[in-house]
């Protein structure tokens, strides 16, 4: 079976792209560098170096997707912050480019289109676990608005054109490979810096906010098997979250060290995913461990 992974040298995408190799099937990696780096493409797979945003973006994606059955959409500007910083960049790359892709998908009759949405769609919502339907979408950042509105267009074009899309919903994604330097950067790996320069952790707010933390496997499972699934997803939409959360000063006390208040910023209080239907629709179950991997982390940090 043929695949794309659009955004494939970046941090989720590139583990997607090497799962998917690992099993046999052929991959095309389409990503412009701009948060990934070359290395981080297995050298099985396909590259086009390429921005999805370029005024081409249409046709030159159509070309390249021509016998492909399954696209794997993670391209993005990702992160909270920097959107507020620069929202006109990032509408171009979270929506512009999304439709873009979408687009050509539509052209060439992909199967389907499996899309990186975000969990910072549900804003400072007051539902815990907050569950997908039913839940008031009031995204706080540029960036929560534009995932939001990359997986309406999902829907769309599943609703008005066929072309079968499914949404996964992240919540906070850790793990192997995540940025470790720039405004993409997790806590985990700010902390991570932080801890391995015997730096202060530096905080905002009062540290008491609380995150459902998500192992990247965990979403390259999820991936797989909404892109798997042999019945058409419609643009359903699912939560990918471990179930669980902690408080940014629970994650500091894992870190251990002193601790540094930086400043007071506009945020979700809490994240916590009610993971029920993933886990029912595709038998999907979260194997991360947030205390495990950073000691783990910690020592690799150390070495």
């Amino acid at each position: 079976m043929k695949h794309a992974v659009i955004g494939g040298a970046g941090f989720i995408g590139h583990h997607i792209v090497n799962k998917l190799i690992e099993r046999g099937d052929d991959v095309i990696v389409i990503d412009n560098l701009s948060t990934g780096t070359c290395e981080n493409v297995n050298e099985k797979a396909k590259f086009h170096q390429f921005d999805i945003t370029d005024s081409v973006a249409v046709k030159v994606i159509s070309d390249l997707l021509y016998g492909v059955d399954t696209v794997y959409l993670t391209a993005a500007l990702a992160r909270v912050q920097p959107s507020m910083v620069d929202p006109v960049t990032f509408n171009k790359v979270n929506v512009n480019g999304v439709l873009n892709v979408l687009e050509a998908c539509r052209k060439v009759k992909v199967r389907r289109v499996v899309y990186s949405a975000s969990s910072s769609a549900y804003g400072d919502t007051n539902v815990f676990p907050t569950p997908e339907e039913g839940t008031e979408k009031n995204p706080l950042s540029p960036y929560g608005l534009q995932k939001y509105i990359g997986e309406q267009y999902c829907k769309l074009y599943s609703q008005i054109f066929d072309l079968d899309t499914v949404s996964l919903r992240y919540f906070n994604v850790y793990g192997e490979g995540m940025p470790l330097e720039g405004a993409y950067r997790t806590v985990i790996s700010i902390f991570g810096e932080q801890y391995k320069l015997d730096k202060p952790l530096t905080y905002t707010n009062d540290g008491e906010q609380r995150r459902d933390f998500t192992y990247v496997m965990d979403v390259v499972a999820a991936n797989i098997l909404a892109g798997d699934n042999l019945y058409p997803l419609n643009g359903d939409v699912f939560n990918v979250g471990n179930g669980d959360n902690f408080s940014v000063n629970e994650v500091m006390d894992m870190f251990g060290g002193p601790r540094e208040f930086l400043e007071n910023r506009i945020e979700p209080n809490c994240t916590l995913a009610d993971n029920s239907k993933l886990r029912e629709k595709f038998g999907w179950e979260p194997k991360g461990d947030l205390p495990t991997f950073i000691e783990r982390y910690k020592k690799d940090l150390k070495s």
